[in-house]
Parts: structure tokens; C-alpha cells; sequence
């Protein structure tokens, strides 16, 4: 009886946790929906956090930060190093809406210095929903896993027609050239996405031809 009074109290013990944990997420999903709420339409861009300062990418990124601005736009990004620390540089700089949605992680991503709207979050799922709900469209530069997921998960809600379509942008021919083909492969080789899916994509080279298509395709 001793040990199945125990093993109840560690039941009850981590059933109490899970319920504090989902005040937690609500506390985070209230968060970011006050905050970013007050902003004006944003546009996301995801990158490599790994990407150093002089770099083509950084460059690129800094100055499409600055462009969006200019066109009224508020730029989100991850909040971390790389793409997306200069992205909000670029923002910051030009004097816009700077965001950045830092998660916790016990390697690589710390807050960068440039975001002016800065929210953290524990919860990648959270996290996701405030890009989704904020974004007008999505900027996505050369990145790893992180990117890739951002960019899966935004296209297969477009898709799904679980979320209101925007454009997503593929920012560098060269470095997305591959996805593209293979995606074409699975389109024309097995059948298992619809032609219209890949308009989904635009596939550009530089922050001018992104400001150009995204003032033709989002009102503001």
C-alpha cells in the first residue's frame, strides 16, 4: 500500500505540473497577441542564425530589413544572430518596427541587440502562430533546419487552406534552386502536390524585386 500511495503522489505531481504548464502557453499566446497586435502589418524573415556580419547573406538581409521599412511594412524575425539580427538591423536602423521572437534554446540562439519589439518564448508551436498571424508575407533567406521548417509549415497552411494565403518569398536562386527542382519532381515525377502549389513560391534574388511583388500583392 506504501508504494502504490507513493507512486500516486508522483502521479499527482507531475499531473499538477502539466496544469501549470498550460497556464504557461496561454500566458504566452496572451503575450504575443498584445504585443504584436499593436504593430503594423509585418513581414517575416527567416535565415540562418549561423550567417557573420560582411557575409552576402547578412548584407542582403540588412538591407531588406531597411527596404520593407521604407515601404511601411514591420519586419519580424526569430529575434536570434545570423540573417535575422541583421534583418532587424536594417529595420531598427531605417527607423521602423523591429520584432524579434526569441525562443529559449540551450545552444545557439541568443536575442539580438536590434529588435525594439522583442517577446521570448519557451513553446516553438507558439511561437509559429505569432509568425503566421502577424505576417503579411514571409521573406525566407539560406538557413538550415529551422528555416526549412518555418517555410514547410507556412506553405502546408496555405495549402490547407488553414490560414489566409500570402506570399512567400525564396530569397536566392542559387541556394534554393535544388528545392525547387525537387519539389518539381515530386509534383510532375509522383503526383503527390497540385500544380497551383507551386505558385505558392516566389523565387527571388534581391530586396528590390521582394519590395516590388509584395507591394503589388499586399495591401496595406
Amino acid at each position: 500500500m506504501k508504494e502504490r500511495g507513493e507512486n500516486q503522489y508522483v502521479v499527482d505531481a507531475l499531473s499538477a505540473k502539466e496544469s501549470w504548464r498550460m497556464f504557461r502557453i496561454m500566458s504566452e499566446f496572451v503575450d504575443g497577441i498584445d504585443t504584436l497586435g499593436e504593430i503594423p502589418k509585418g513581414v517575416s524573415v527567416f535565415g540562418s542564425a549561423r550567417s557573420k556580419p560582411g557575409t552576402p547573406e547578412y548584407r542582403q538581409a540588412e538591407e531588406m530589413g531597411r527596404l520593407l521599412v521604407e515601404a511601411g511594412f514591420s519586419v519580424i524575425t526569430g529575434g536570434g544572430g545570423g540573417v535575422m539580427e541583421a534583418a532587424n538591423k536594417g529595420a531598427s536602423e531605417a527607423g521602423g518596427h523591429s520584432v524579434g521572437l526569441n525562443i529559449e534554446l540551450p545552444f545557439e540562439q541568443k536575442p539580438n541587440p536590434y529588435a525594439n519589439v522583442r517577446l521570448d518564448f519557451r513553446y516553438f508551436f507558439v511561437r509559429k502562430v505569432m509568425f503566421v498571424k502577424h505576417s503579411v508575407a514571409y521573406v525566407v533567406m539560406p538557413g538550415g533546419f529551422g528555416t526549412l521548417d518555418e517555410l514547410a509549415e507556412a506553405l502546408t497552411l496555405i495549402q490547407t487552406h488553414r490560414i489566409r494565403p500570402f506570399p512567400v518569398f525564396l530569397m536566392g536562386s542559387q541556394y534554393w534552386g535544388g528545392l525547387v527542382q525537387w519539389m518539381d519532381t515530386v509534383l510532375k515525377g509522383h503526383g503527390m502536390i497540385s500544380p497551383e502549389d507551386m505558385d505558392l513560391l516566389h523565387v527571388v534574388d534581391s530586396p528590390a524585386a521582394v519590395i516590388r511583388q509584395i507591394s503589388q500583392m499586399v495591401i496595406l
